[in-house]
């Protein structure tokens, strides 16, 4: 067995292909009709607003182009164990453009409402759905997704463990009698994969030792909020920083330029805290930073914002953990303590002043509706509302979960325009809304 192997039949190989494993991953992903979609789907901002800001399609590339540069950071900090641990920029690429393909339509109010009309049949959480879409749904196979070479699946899992195991009762919410009436913060699902698709998640584990496994998916319990899981291998590390940076980074200059923060919460938040705790270079250099932020000038801007990103990228090292048998699980991409601290003061500021805002919760509102009322209308007559290649599937599912799981999967691959659409067809009397078909 090895991390380059894969679950599926192997396409034969090409005249004059000499890619690697992961090279080919790598293009499977940027090709799929999953990926692609992700540039209607709602990364922050509302899809439309304005052609400026960030979709779940430019922020997989700003992230998978952070994570080749950890990668060779780390690979010019640590050669010997870069080597040893044969670190490939072309495998974090990959694992950077897949993280969020299973994302669904309006961003976290979409996940919320499918997690709420899926709760009692294995729930729906979006890092799972990712698993799912890459070993399963994906037509690049007959059975297996884009069957993915092992490492690259190992890469993506963020939450190794399941749906049914990670969720505390104590923090799941009763059915309401009107969709109005779900309250977002009582459906929040366990960060998870889906137990349908164990199987495949146990093809993965495969060249690890018993111990490991166990090991892997030990997670913590929290008397107020879901179990989380606490390791992940050591790709999926540089993965989840170069995410956080991506997130954190990047995403900040969408709300600058769209004025959803000032230059004075800037200071009070993040850069009065940056200097008290002497990050060096960063904590020396905020306040000029800051000025460049909320420059009218574009170019001083984009200076700043690459002079954070490559503060954060440049401070990353490699450390052993000394819990495993395998490296790949031993070892992890980390910040110093003092740049985690940092990188956080950022990720807060943009989720106080721009996911928490009310007009964006809003529109989150407005797509966890439309979500709700989607499945509803597919469960309510599948045969007849179902697109046929989807009908197959929902035909031939062994029971009520596994029909349901079908449609989560149909509604959870729209974009966030082709669910308003279906949504106006389906309800709105005077929509001509046309639905292609899939």
């Amino acid at each position: 067995m090895q991390w380059s192997d894969r679950i599926g039949v192997r396409a034969p190989k090409r005249d004059g292909d000499h890619r690697t494993a992961y090279q080919r991953d790598k293009a499977r992903v940027m090709h799929s009709a999953a990926f692609r979609r992700l540039q209607a789907k709602t990364q922050i901002m509302g899809v439309g607003i304005s052609d400026f800001y960030r979709t779940r399609l430019t922020h997989s590339l700003e992230a998978a182009q952070i994570g080749t540069g950890i990668a060779a950071q780390l690979t010019q900090k640590h050669p010997e164990l870069a080597q040893h641990l044969a670190i490939d920029e072309h495998l974090i690429e990959a694992i950077c453009l897949a993280h969020d393909i299973g994302h669904p339509p309006f961003g976290h109010g979409g996940e919320i409402a499918l997690h709420y009309m899926m709760h009692e049949h294995g729930g729906f959480e979006g890092n799972g759905q990712t698993f799912r879409i890459l070993t399963k749904l994906e037509a690049y196979s007959e059975r297996h997704g884009m069957n993915l070479a092992r490492r690259s699946l190992l890469g993506v899992i963020k939450y190794p463990n399941f749906m049914n195991i990670l969720t505390n009762p104590l923090c799941v919410g009763k059915k309401s009698e009107r969709f109005s009436q779900v309250k977002a913060s009582h459906w929040h699902p366990a960060k998870s994969l889906f137990d349908c698709d164990r199987e495949i998640f146990n093809w993965v584990l495969e060249p690890l030792s018993v111990a490991d496994k166990a090991n892997f998916m030990i997670y913590n319990n929290f008397a107020n909020k879901h179990s989380k899981t606490i390791n992940k291998s050591f790709d999926c590390s540089i993965m989840e920083l170069a995410d956080d940076i991506a997130y954190a980074i990047h995403d900040l200059e969408d709300a600058i330029v769209m004025a959803s923060v000032t230059a004075g919460s800037f200071y009070d938040e993040v850069s009065h805290s940056l200097v008290a705790l002497n990050i060096p270079w960063l904590s020396e250099n905020i306040l000029a930073l800051q000025a460049s932020l909320f420059s009218d000038k574009t170019y001083a801007r984009k200076n700043a914002i690459g002079a954070l990103v490559n503060t954060f990228i440049t401070a990353i090292f490699i450390q052993k953990r000394n819990v495993f048998d395998a490296d790949l699980l031993d070892y992890a991409a980390v910040l110093p303590p003092e740049f985690e601290s940092g990188l956080d003061i950022f990720k807060q500021y943009v989720f106080k002043h721009v996911i928490n805002k009310p007009d964006l919760q809003l529109i989150r509102y407005k797509g966890q509706q439309i979500v709700m009322a989607l499945f509803e209308a597919f469960a309510s007559d599948p045969q007849r509302l179902l697109p046929p290649n989807t009908e197959n599937r929902w035909l031939i599912a062994e029971d009520e979960s596994a029909k349901l799981r079908v449609i989560s999967d149909y509604i959870s691959g729209m974009t966030d325009e082709f669910a308003n659409r279906m949504y106006a067809s389906l309800f709105l009397p005077k929509s001509n809304a046309m639905i292609e078909k899939r």
